[in-house]
């Protein structure tokens, strides 16, 4: 059987190899995931897959038996060194090693585009290294990782990046290729619940919680997901199918995540970069504030008042043409200035 993508686990013989590691039986490992021996068995040999809260405690075991497995290795190597636990880029690694591959294949399911399900991954992870204290101690560190990587590859802001505004090349095979084209039909709320339900595993609670939605929302966002894929590809109305053909689709595609150091690397450039931005910011306020405390006045002069009309005085006259008053007024004072009195001279004696 097809391991679903959406399923942080790995591989059936894996499973069993991580389990002994940690010196485990399988009536332990049932015991703690609350199963019979025999549906760990059946998870061992690949017939079946967990799903919803068993599949994420499940699916922690194995992650504590990777780390495990991990110190134990570096304990062989260097058998003289002190047992320590595992730094905190050791438990980044492993955790990125662990979900990783199975997370980008998400993401191309939800955007159809493979560069950026590999951006969305790698981001996600950038995030969780820049806040690793609170991804360390989270109750589900894959979750949390989930959760960041669905929000940055169905962010709206992608679509005026102009390497976005081109269709990607779909895949090659047929069947996957009319699947992928019905999913990204969908409005990413209920692509992603979809996603979630039947690619993932998680019940409908975990589901609701994830996307923030209601129960009753998320079932029916459910029901109309579902319903929206048989109306175009009837032989997929089976939800046990079309599990299994969203696994095929993401196995298909050749999806590559950067190795862990260099995610790291990303995220601690990404962080230098903010800080020496927020430096030259402040830096540049207090020299705009500095130079207004210069130039500013440091006396307080009271605006002019405006203008008032004073009654009994004339309007001014625009220039232009006399009007008949004035033509009969102006040769009535040169008449007047004729007729007057004789210019008085200045006496000489």
């Amino acid at each position: 059987m097809t391991q679903s993508p959406a399923i942080p686990l790995p591989p059936p013989a894996e499973r069993r190899r991580l389990r002994e590691a940690q010196s485990l039986t399988q009536a332990q490992v049932a015991e703690r995931v609350g199963v019979g021996r025999d549906t760990v068995r059946a998870w061992e040999a690949g017939r079946t897959t967990p799903r919803g809260r068993k599949a994420q405690t499940y699916a922690s075991l194995l992650a504590a038996a990777s780390a495990t497995a991990h110190e134990v290795t570096l304990r062989q190597a260097d058998p003289t060194a002190p047992l320590t636990p595992l730094t905190p880029a050791q438990a980044f690694d492993a955790l990125y090693a662990f979900c990783a591959p199975a997370l980008v294949r998400q993401a191309y399911l939800l955007t159809g585009r493979r560069e950026l399900a590999r951006e969305s991954v790698e981001r996600a992870f950038q995030l969780a290294w820049h806040r690793w204290p609170e991804v360390a101690v989270d109750p589900d560190p894959a979750g949390w990782v989930r959760a960041t990587v669905y929000e940055c590859a169905l962010s709206p802001w992608h679509r005026f990046r102009a390497r976005h505004r081109h269709p990607e090349a779909p895949p090659a095979d047929p069947a996957d290729r009319a699947l992928l084209a019905v999913l990204l039909r969908l409005p990413p709320p209920y692509r992603r619940t979809l996603l979630l339900y039947d690619g993932v595993g998680l019940g409908l609670p975990e589901t609701a919680a994830e996307t923030e939605a209601s129960t009753p929302a998320t079932a029916n966002r459910l029901l109309h997901a579902r319903e929206a894929v048989a109306a175009r590809l009837p032989d997929l109305a089976d939800p046990a199918l079309l599990s299994r053909r969203l696994a095929e689709v993401a196995a298909h595609e050749r999806l590559r995540a950067a190795r862990p150091p260099v995610v790291r690397a990303g995220s601690e450039r990404r962080a230098r970069n903010w800080t020496h931005a927020a430096i030259a910011f402040t830096v540049a306020l207090i020299g705009a504030t500095t130079f207004t405390l210069h130039t500013a006045p440091t006396q307080y002069n009271p605006p002019v008042a405006p203008g008032a009309t004073v009654q009994g005085v004339p309007p001014r006259a625009a220039p232009g043409a006399l009007s008949r008053a004035e033509l009969d007024l102006r040769t009535k004072l040169q008449r007047a200035a004729t007729n007057g009195p004789e210019r008085l001279t200045p006496d000489a004696r």
